[in-house]
């Protein structure tokens, strides 16, 4: 994963980020591709973190997760169902855009994060707008 750009801003991350990739860690130990104590290493890495960046590594060399049977989880919005991440190529109207920004460490293009205001989902839009 490429490192942050000298003097360039860092994005925080926060308990929903690590919520999040900690979820992805489990999925990956639950279908066998993590052993306990690659998992316990890599959650290590999500619980030190101050900055995306440094949390970043933990899902390193992980494939991506196939959207799940059915359409999706509940609560969350049709819009999103079976995007990783709810990642979208441009904000959806009404959405605010957050200061928060952070290498996605598949891609590695720089995203940035809206909220949705009539469900307060997340979604990452790339900031180069693609």
């Amino acid at each position: 994963m490429p490192a942050p750009q000298p003097g360039g801003p860092r994005s925080a991350i926060g308990d929903a980020d690590r919520e999040h990739l900690i979820a992805l860690l489990r999925e990956h130990y639950a279908q066998g591709r993590l052993g306990l104590d690659e998992f316990d290493r890599r959650v290590g890495i999500v619980l030190l973190a101050e900055f995306a960046d440094e949390a970043a590594p933990a899902v390193d060399g992980l494939p991506t997760l196939p959207a799940p049977a059915g359409g999706g989880g509940r609560g969350r919005s049709p819009r999103v169902r079976g995007r990783r991440h709810a990642q979208t190529a441009t904000p959806g109207t009404g959405w605010l855009p957050t200061s928060e920004r952070f290498r996605d460490p598949t891609t590695g293009k720089i995203m940035r994060v809206w909220i949705d205001p009539a469900d307060q989902s997340r979604h990452y839009v790339p900031e180069d707008g693609g």
